[in-house]
């Protein structure tokens, strides 16, 4: 902002009085629409930007999880492998190999099953940019003091 002085020697910004406070009173409607509009431009682009970041942290959030959810999928299809392989060997054969290959394949599905259960709570823990929601809240409340 510029900045004037007034008669006792010291500086005040401009449209503003001797205590720093808007000068309301001595502007006309065109500037002060004028103000309001240029306040809610800026406003506006800083919105967009703080969505841009957090939509930026939502992605790198929610790739982990799918990450995790993908590798759950593979070691599934991995154990469901192995057990379909285990009880194939089961019929053929009689006991001790079948036997340790379904140990084998009940363990991977346990694998599987606990990356599947952090993917999907990583990806429900998630939020759903409460910054831009709160400051957007925030910026319709002081629209709406503006225009009062």
């Amino acid at each position: 902002m510029t900045s004037g002085s007034y008669a006792g020697g010291g500086s005040f910004a401009a449209g503003a009085d001797e205590t720093g406070r808007p000068d309301v009173e001595n502007r006309t409607v065109g500037e002060l629409l004028g103000k309001v509009t240029t306040d809610l431009s800026t406003l506006m682009r800083q919105e967009v930007e703080l969505a841009k970041v957090e939509i930026k942290e939502e992605a790198t959030e929610t790739a982990k999880a799918g990450a995790m959810l993908g590798a759950g999928g593979l070691v599934g299809y991995l154990a469901l492998l192995i057990l379909l392989l285990a009880a194939a060997w089961a019929l053929a054969e009689a006991l001790p190999l079948w036997a340790s290959l379904l140990i084998v394949g009940v363990l991977t599905a346990i694998v599987a099953a606990v990356l599947i259960s952090v993917g999907r709570s990583k990806l429900s823990a998630i939020p759903a940019a409460p910054n831009t929601i709160e400051t957007l809240q925030e910026d319709v409340t002081w629209a709406k003091q503006q225009i009062s």
